[in-house]
Formats: structure tokens, sequence, C-alpha cells
């Protein structure tokens, strides 16, 4: 089953248990098989997603017709001259 790698899952096991101590391993292993159990439905439905996505008939939508745009307002008296910057007077 582990192809000979037994004690490495050994040696990873003992540190854990001396990094974490006897009372937090159950801890740890309850939220990690939460975490992939949650992880399996979140993949499984993805995959539901895409299926009934293949099997549904693509809808057919018409164009959007542009939107003319507003006529510019009419400035009142005379033009603003441009900004002149304090660099250039000398």
């Amino acid at each position: 089953m582990f192809g000979g790698h037994i004690w490495e899952l050994v040696i990873v096991l003992a540190l854990a248990l001396v990094v974490f101590g006897p009372k937090r391993l159950p801890e740890i292993g309850g939220a990690m098989g939460k975490g992939i159990r949650e992880f399996k439905k979140g993949t499984s439905d993805l995959a539901e997603l895409g299926d009934s996505a293949k099997t549904e008939t693509p809808v057919t939508t018409t164009a959007a017709r542009p939107v003319a745009a507003a006529p510019a307002p009419e400035a009142e008296g005379s033009p603003v001259p441009p900004a002149t910057s304090d660099r250039n007077a000398g």
C-alpha cells in the first residue's frame, strides 16, 4: 500500500506528535478531514455545474444597438484660456 515508504510515514507522524502534542492531534486531524470533505464537495459541485452547462442549449442574444452620444454643451461667453504654470515665467 505504501510502496516501502512506511518509515517515512512513521517519522512524519512522530514529528507531528512531538510538535503538536497528543491533545491537539485529534483536533488537527478533524480539521483536515473537514477541509478535504469540503474540497471534494466543491469540486463535485463544480463538475456538476460544468456538466449542466454542456447539456443546456446556448441562449442567443441580439446585438445591442449603439447609443447616440449626447451633444456637447455650448459654452457661454468666451472660451477659457489654457492654464499657465509659474515655471515658464522667468
